[in-house]
């Protein structure tokens, strides 16, 4: 069974109808997907240079004196800060 003419027409029309929308979808999601991870590389950069700043020696020593760590112990290591445990 050969296919009509009429039919071949509507397979080469339905084609392009399915695979340019789901280039334009898959294009935009990459755009987005890319910008979300710049953005998210970005911030932690800036974060890792924040928290370099604050665990100089200089820092940590005035962190010991106001906080007593020598006799209350670092807060830092408390059961209820449980995601800054290392």
């Amino acid at each position: 069974m050969q296919p009509t003419g009429a039919m071949r027409s509507s397979v080469l029309r339905t084609a392009p109808n399915v695979v340019i929308p789901g280039l334009v979808v898959a294009g935009a999601v990459y755009g987005v997907v890319s910008y979300v991870r710049s953005q998210l590389i970005q911030e932690s950069n800036t974060m890792n240079r924040m928290f370099a700043k604050q665990n100089s020696p200089r820092v940590m020593e005035s962190r010991k004196r106001n906080f007593m760590i020598e006799t209350e112990g670092d807060p830092r290591k408390t059961p209820y800060n449980i995601l800054n445990w290392q």
